[in-house]
């Protein structure tokens, strides 16, 4: 049985406290991630919502919002950005459109495969630029359609000029602060 996005709204109804996503008609529930991926999917957050939003270049969200693909799944991203003109006002609901950037965080029970194979899906749909983090391995992997990925570690910068001409942020600025 194929499920709708109506049916996942219903259930979300009955379940307000689980992050659910819809994919090839199925639900996918999203378990809490763990203290440090979100403490890294933070941070990217804030990185790129304090470049974007004083620049009014677009829009920032974090792993809430929900994306309705073209394909009919419905996506959550760690963190996304839409360009403004892409977006020129925030839906109550879901955006209707592929983000321009995805952001995946890896967490504990995180499969890579899994993740790198969700970030091909936006690519394939329209998304621009995927990234993942990988606080594991203190590794960026940068995904562009059709091309390999660029992988960095600390010690590197980590920019998406396509999108955010001029921001720039160090990997290990993206990492949690370890206080000894």
């Amino acid at each position: 049985m194929s499920l709708t996005l109506q049916d996942l709204e219903e259930i979300q109804q009955q379940y307000p406290d689980y992050r659910l996503e819809l994919v090839k008609g199925n639900i996918i529930v999203m378990s809490p991630s763990g203290y440090e991926s979100d403490e890294v999917a933070a941070a990217m957050v804030a990185q790129l919502h304090n470049w974007v939003r004083p620049r009014k270049i677009g829009r920032i969200t974090a792993s809430s919002a929900g994306f309705r693909l073209p394909n009919s799944d419905l996506r959550a991203p760690d963190a996304s950005f839409v360009l403004a003109e892409r977006l020129r006002r925030s839906p109550k609901s879901f955006a209707q459109l592929a983000p321009d950037l995805t952001v995946e965080v890896k967490s504990p029970s995180d499969n890579l495969e899994d993740i790198r194979a969700k970030i091909q899906e936006f690519l394939a749909l329209g998304t621009k630029v995927g990234i993942l983090l990988n606080p594991d391995e203190r590794i960026v992997e940068v995904y562009n359609f059709g091309q390999d990925a660029i992988i960095l570690h600390d010690g590197d910068v980590l920019t998406v000029p396509e999108l955010l001409p001029g921001w720039e942020v160090p990997v290990v600025d993206l990492w949690p602060l370890e206080f000894d």
